[in-house]
């Protein structure tokens, strides 16, 4: 859609169910081809795709609302102020949290994690103190954390998984003792799916005393998240996954975590006086947003959670879950793949591997084909680990896919299945 275009009309529940072709005709990128075939693009727990809605918004920003936030009492930085600012609301209400000052703008998921391993376990966690993760982890939840161990002298337990990519639950419980100080745990698996049991997980923590840190990156996405019932202590993810601009994520913390923790960066625009005898911080959030923020893509957050917003996240959970459901049975199927992760609560997300075939090979020929999925560790060699493979193949999933983009990429495998045979 070129810039003298009608604005996109969002869609709204009641003319969805999902009409998913409608939907697509909101994301310019579909319709590029490759290798002279449609994009069939099931890469998205890496990063979704971006509605004209979004693009617009984003552009609208840069091109008639752009300047630095706070403090200007001119025209256009009076604008971006309430523009930036009034995303928090929107957060607010897609995660249910109490309140808007609970919510930090970070750069990602992996910033938001950092700043709590930095903000409250470098000041909480001490020498002979354990922490708790699982085997689930992504990097960005396992890394910052034996940083802050290392430094310490913490300790970090794992909790471990069965075979269909489940956490025992039992293992968890027997892994407190009085000195865990931290749980840090995945809502959905960016490697297998799973859906983790949060709110049973942060009642079994809480009741030995311990905080939950969620990495949501891979749930905010896909499913209802309230912070409030699952009573987790914070909560991170990341816009890029939200049909959102890259650069921008989301701190979820509660009040009084925040107020006892100590920021992470210092810098402009975090604090309330400077001497050079002594600094005084702002109160919360901006106490944890030092610098000149990612306004843009904030903003562009804001635009996309509209967007989501208007479809509703149960809609898009329930076609997601279809295709799932569907990818599951006909790769499942197949002669020579082995699903990794078939645990019963899952989302979004199939993993597999084709017997005698490297997965990069396959992510290369199913490429010839218009296919896009991710091969590799995806970021969690813990989990390739525990399955006994150096990678899979992972092919996620949006609700702007279709059933017959999932039957696309079954043809392309077997022409992968008929190469390495022939």
């Amino acid at each position: 859609m070129n810039s003298r275009s009608a604005a996109p009309r969002e869609p709204r529940a009641d003319d969805l169910g999902l009409d998913v072709e409608r939907i697509r005709e909101d994301f310019p990128i579909l319709r590029t081809r490759v290798n002279g075939k449609p994009l069939v693009f099931l890469d998205n727990a890496a990063s979704s795709q971006m509605p004209q809605a979004v693009i617009a918004r984003y552009v609208r920003y840069r091109t008639s609302e752009h300047a630095n936030i706070h403090r200007g009492v001119h025209h256009l930085s009076e604008v971006a102020t309430r523009e930036y600012e009034a995303v928090r609301a929107k957060v607010r209400a897609w995660i249910n949290a109490g309140e808007e000052r609970e919510i930090i703008y970070t750069s990602g998921t992996t910033d938001s994690i950092n700043l709590v391993a930095h903000g409250y376990g470098r000041k909480f966690i001490g020498a002979g103190d354990e922490i708790i993760l699982t085997v689930l982890e992504h990097h960005s939840n396992i890394v910052p954390w034996q940083m802050v161990a290392e430094e310490k002298g913490a300790h970090i337990r794992v909790v471990p998984c069965n075979d269909a990519g489940e956490l025992d639950i039992e293992t968890y419980r027997s892994l407190f003792t009085e000195r865990t100080r931290l749980v840090g745990v995945t809502h959905v698996s960016n490697a297998l799916g799973t859906v983790n049991p949060i709110a049973d997980m942060v009642a079994i923590a809480h009741a030995h005393g311990a905080p939950v840190l969620v990495d949501g990156a891979q749930a905010a996405p896909h499913l209802p998240v309230d912070v409030q019932a699952l009573d987790c202590d914070f909560y991170a993810f990341s816009s890029h996954k939200l049909c959102g601009p890259t650069g921008a994520g989301i701190l979820y913390g509660k009040a009084r975590h925040l107020e006892a923790m100590q920021p992470f960066k210092g810098g402009g625009d975090m604090i309330r006086s400077v001497s050079f005898e002594k600094t005084t911080y702002a109160p919360i959030p901006h106490k944890f947003e030092a610098g000149t923020p990612p306004i843009a893509e904030v903003i562009g957050l804001g635009a996309a959670l509209d967007y989501l917003s208007a479809i509703g996240i149960g809609s898009i959970g329930a076609h997601e879950d279809e295709l799932l459901r569907y990818a599951t049975d006909r790769v499942g199927a197949m002669a020579g793949v082995r699903l990794i992760g078939t645990a019963r609560q899952k989302a979004a997300v199939l993993s597999f591997e084709l017997d005698g075939i490297h997965p990069h090979d396959v992510g290369t020929l199913l490429n010839e084909e218009g296919v896009a999925v991710r091969t590799g560790h995806h970021c969690a060699q813990p989990v390739m680990q525990r399955f006994g493979v150096p990678a899979t193949v992972r092919a996620s999933f949006a609700f702007y896919n279709t059933l017959p983009e999932i039957d696309a990429l079954v043809a392309a495998i077997r022409k992968v299945q008929k190469v390495f045979a022939g």
